[in-house]
Parts: structure tokens; sequence; C-alpha cells
């Protein structure tokens, strides 16, 4: 086809309008498309064309995010199970331990009990647990109150208490050590799910119940997610396992269908034993005392003194340093050829001759197992026997009073003999002419921010007639205790 004169002027026109218009119809529906995209970082409804923007407030700078808080006492809760019968006097232990406007939490009971006049700031909040008889029981030798205990966290929980990062579930006859409650459970994020606690001292109580199982005497901790969780199908649960004999299995039982292990740790104290814990106790292992159970199944942990007593001589080291509490250190005194234990605020051991650190941070058995037997097999950690050689008989001072130096920021505490030591004809420096031992000690807030490490002990040079000063102190560099 031929095009010429005004036809082709005004076909080229004609092109060069539809080029134009094609090129603007392919900007206009480009940029619409970006609008809609919003290059990625806006959200739009293009179908409605509304842009949907935060509220300013949540835009806004002026509000810094709060800086993250260490766990500390007011974020816990206590749930304390108690029996009537026996609370007029096991209210006495709690007292030792409780810190009012501090500590919060509740004693669950049976039945109301009678209280005295200031009573109600001494002890925590006294409740009465929920009727708990539609739930069945079937062991032949328990006793049923063992389902009511066991459902005091999820009962906490639906008093919806502010600010709570873990519940602690701890016996009426059950000694707390707050300061290192607090300590242990900084290690864990509270936000997860934590179930925190150890085993028994007796190995067929693990085997009767469970390894994997936090002994409710000694105390357990839970976080808050997971106590919601509890809450929320615990007594369903309960329903499934009525055979069980006590509260602690049936926790337990509730933890493995949420899939949640035991975390241990160890500070935590069943004492399914009988007599005298000081073997226990002066051979501490390496890490922060918690708790004391069955403080009426032992004997009071000093000489001399009843169950509470005892407990009380405690009250200056555990606010002189109680992280130091009971912790073991080993040292000799090499010119007398003693080896020296320290078991920081409770007791001092000097034996004739040379012990390895080996053989002395393990427990000696001044105790019986839970079935009353003087045995080794039936615990789940090695114990050595008490040596029965006279001369070999350790010199035991305890603890009798413990002050702080300000201008040398360092404690000092005194142990005196209470028991006199059968005669030694050994030709070599006897420990009778020793009256009082004198440990020297600063306090140490970031103990147990390391790594876990003995404290080493050192003999210091003394004028004083009939007195042993000994300094404790984290290892220096290169120290190995060597005899």
């Amino acid at each position: 086809m031929n095009i010429n004169g005004k036809d082709s002027e005004h076909f080229h026109y004609s092109w060069t309008i539809t080029k134009l218009m094609s090129f603007f119809f392919l900007l206009i529906t480009s940029s619409y498309l970006f609008y809609c995209l919003g290059f990625f970082t806006h959200s739009y409804d293009c179908a409605q064309k509304r842009l949907y923007l935060l509220p300013i407030t949540h835009l806004s700078h002026t509000d810094p995010p709060k800086p993250f808080e260490k766990t500390n006492i007011s974020h816990i809760v206590f749930g304390i199970g108690a029996s009537s019968k026996l609370w007029n006097h096991r209210k006495e232990y709690i007292k030792l331990w409780w810190r009012p406007n501090e500590t919060r939490g509740n004693v669950w009971l049976d039945q109301q009990v009678k209280t005295e006049p200031g009573d109600e700031y001494l002890v925590p909040t006294l409740k009465i647990s929920s009727d708990s008889s539609k739930f069945k029981y079937k062991h032949p030798r328990g006793n049923k109150s063992g389902i009511r205990i066991s459902r005091i966290v999820s009962e906490t929980v639906k008093l919806r208490m502010e600010n709570v990062r873990w519940f602690v579930m701890g016996d009426d006859d059950t000694f707390f050590v707050t300061e290192n409650l607090v300590k242990v459970l900084q290690k864990y994020d509270h936000n997860q799910f934590y179930y925190i606690g150890t085993s028994s001292e007796s190995h067929m109580q693990n085997i009767h119940f469970s390894y994997n199982m936090a002994f409710g005497g000694g105390g357990f901790a839970i976080s808050y997610p997971l106590a919601l969780a509890l809450e929320r199908m615990q007594d369903r649960c309960i329903q499934r396992y009525p055979a069980l004999y006590g509260s602690d299995d049936r926790i337990q039982a509730c933890m493995s269908e949420l899939g949640v292990p035991l975390t241990k740790e160890i500070g935590f104290h069943q004492f399914d034993v009988y007599g005298n814990v000081f073997g226990l106790l002066s051979a501490h292992p390496v890490t922060p005392l918690v708790s004391l159970h069955h403080l009426d199944v032992i004997e009071p942990i000093f000489p001399n003194m009843d169950r509470v007593q005892a407990l009380q001589r405690l009250k200056d080291p555990i606010k002189l340093d109680p992280y130091g509490l009971m912790q073991q250190s080993i040292c000799y005194d090499k010119k007398r050829v003693w080896t020296i234990s320290v078991s920081w605020g409770y007791s001092v051991q000097l034996i004739r001759g040379i012990f390895l650190p080996r053989d002395m941070e393990v427990p000696p058995r001044t105790f019986l197992n839970w079935y009353r037997r003087p045995d080794f097999i039936g615990y789940p950690f090695n114990t050595r026997p008490f040596n029965r050689n006279y001369c070999q008989k350790p010199f035991v001072f305890y603890l009798s009073n413990a002050t702080y130096d300000g201008v040398a920021n360092e404690t000092l505490s005194e142990y005196i003999r209470v028991h006199p030591n059968p005669e030694c004809k050994w030709k070599m420096a006897d420990p009778n002419q020793i009256r009082v031992v004198k440990v020297h000690k600063k306090p140490n807030p970031h103990l147990w921010d390391k790594s876990p490490r003995r404290n080493c002990c050192r003999v210091q040079p003394t004028k004083e007639e009939g007195t042993l000063v000994i300094d404790v102190g984290e290892c220096r560099e290169g120290e190995v205790l060597e005899k």
C-alpha cells in the first residue's frame, strides 16, 4: 500500500500519538504496581486504597525499653505444704528464714489453725487448700493429703499474683537459704519451661519413686509459664495416677506428660537420712546451699541445742556471706602435720596426719540411711567411714560467732570444740592444744558467677596461744592443694 502526501503525514502523527499513549499507560500501570507493592516497606490495601499505619505511640522513641532485671526475691512465690496437726511447732522453722515484706507466698493447710498475735507478720499467708476428695487415691500405705499438696502450685497460680517468675514448693519442716535460692534461679531463663530440684539422698527412695523426680520436701522451683501449663492440665493428670504415693511423684508424672525433664540442682537437700548430718554438711558439694529438709528427723545441726536454736546459729554467717555458707576448704598445717577442713559458717576439723583432698571431699558416714542402716550401699553418692582410730578421730570445732570487719572488708568467724577427744599417744603435735579456730574470709558475692571451684585455705602465723588462724578465699593463680 502506498501512502503519500497528507496521508503519510497523518499516519506518522497517529503513530506517534499511539506510542506516547502506550508509554503513558505503561508508566501509570508501573506506578500503580509499585504503589501497591510499596517497595516492600509499607502495608497497603490497594483494593480499598487505604493506608494502614502503626499507632503513633508505637513509633515513639520517648519510652526506651526497660533494662533486664535479674531475678530477685520479689520474683519468687513460695507454696508451703503444711499440716494443721504439726503447724504449732513447725511454724518456728519457717520463721527462721521467712523475711517479712520481702518474701512472698502462702502456707497451704488442710484446715484452720489457731494463730497467735504477730504470727501473721512472721510467716506466709495461711490458706486452706480446696477440696480434693473427688480425686481417686489407691496407694495402700500412703495418705490422700499428697493430692492436696500436689495442687499447691496450681492453686497459687490461680491467685494471679503479679510479677512472678518462679513458684517454689517446700514443706513446713524445710529451711531455705533464700539468697542462694535466688542465685541458683538467676542461672535460668524464667520465660522457658523449667522444673528444678534434686533427688533423694536415699538410693532406694529414688528407685521407688524416680531419679527424674524433684523431692518436694527439699524444695523445687517451677518457672511461671510451666506453672501455667501445669495448672491447665493438672487435675486431669492427677486422675490418671491414683496409685502414686505422694505429691512430688504426681508433679513429676505431670511434668513427664508435659515433656519437661528435671533440671538438677544439688543444693536442695531432701535429707532422707537419720541421725547426725555433720558428715553431709562438713563436706558440702561445690554448689550453693539452698535448703535443708526433714528437720524433725535429723538431729540438731549444732550440738547441745534444740533444732530451732541450732538453725538460728546460722543467722550471722548467712547475713555476712550466704554464698559461702557450708563451703568446704581443705589445707594442711605442714609443720604440725595436720589436715584441716573448713566448712565455712559451720565447722572446722583438725585431723592428725595427711589426708588427700580426694578423701576429704567425700562425706563421712555420721548418719544412717533412710532405712536406718549404717552401710554404704544405700546412697546415690560416695561416702566414707568415720575413722575409728582414736588418734585420727577429727577434732571438731563448731561455729560460735561471726562478725564483719568493715575496714579489712572481711568476716571473722570463730569455732570452738564442744566434745573432748580420746587420748592419743602418738609422738606428734597434739590438736588438744587448740582451743579456738579463727577463720578470716572476704565475702564474695560473685562466687557462683564463675565456674565452680572450692575455695582455698591457708594456715596463718599467730602469737595467740591455743589459737589456730586460717585464711579462706579464692585460690590464687597456680595454687594447688598439695601436702
